[in-house]
């Protein structure tokens, strides 16, 4: 199982936008975090690391096979775009310092996934969904309920959100034609990464979800799934 790195940020800032030995408010974090929902959901996303479809050739596909394409990564684009809500939720309602910095780490690495499914999606000719707003909402207040209900059961929402996701990324490889190796590329180190957030996420002690509840989890990736292909 591939293991999480760190994202390099710039001197002085944490993951969640926030600066060493400074003190903050809560109307400084309520406007932080308006500020990154905004970031999110309205400006361009903005990655640390190279595009792994960086170099490739692009594919010669036909109208049909890059619409469908597009979807799946537009799929994908909602999912980074879940992430940073859940993550978000989650670091504001962890106890735990350490696992407070992990996820907000983690969501930093996120971002280079939207960047990398958001140019994909335009080089294919398509666009992003217009239900994102809707799930950011939601997934929001799933983080933030997460992390109440204590950080072992903060850390299994993790777990388990990324197990499901690397299934999913999976699945999306068995669609996407060999030819078409910057979309690929792009999936195969989302992959990878999330397996590694799993893995951070065990290794702080994260509890295991049972089995209804993973249930109702898949149930709710299969609804954003399906809308957000057609939407």
């Amino acid at each position: 199982m591939a293991k999480m790195k760190m994202p390099k940020l710039p001197s002085g800032v944490f993951a969640g936008g926030e600066f060493e030995g400074r003190q903050h408010s809560p109307l400084d974090r309520i406007l932080g975090e308006f500020d990154r929902t905004l970031r999110t959901l309205a400006a361009p996303a903005l990655g640390t690391r190279s595009n792994p479809a960086r170099g490739l050739p692009e594919a010669d596909l036909d109208d049909a096979t890059r619409q469908h394409t597009a979807r799946l990564m537009r799929i994908n684009h909602t999912g980074e775009i879940c992430a940073q809500a859940l993550y978000q939720g989650q670091s504001l309602t962890a106890r735990i310092p350490a696992n407070r910095e992990a996820l907000r780490c983690a969501s930093a690495e996120e971002v280079d996934h939207l960047a990398w499914c958001e140019g994909r999606i335009h080089e294919l000719g398509g666009r992003t969904s217009y239900l994102n707003p809707l799930w950011y909402a939601g997934s929001l207040a799933l983080g933030v309920a997460a992390g109440l209900a204590g950080d072992r059961w903060n850390l299994a929402f993790l777990k388990e959100t990324e197990r499901q996701v690397e299934r999913h990324l999976a699945g999306h490889l068995a669609q996407i034609p060999e030819a078409d190796q910057r979309t690929r590329a792009i999936v195969e180190q989302m992959k990878v990464d999330e397996a590694g957030h799993a893995e951070l996420a065990q290794s702080l002690g994260a509890a295991e979800f049972p089995p209804p509840i993973k249930w109702a989890m898949r149930l709710s990736s299969k609804l954003m799934t399906r809308s957000v292909y057609w939407v």
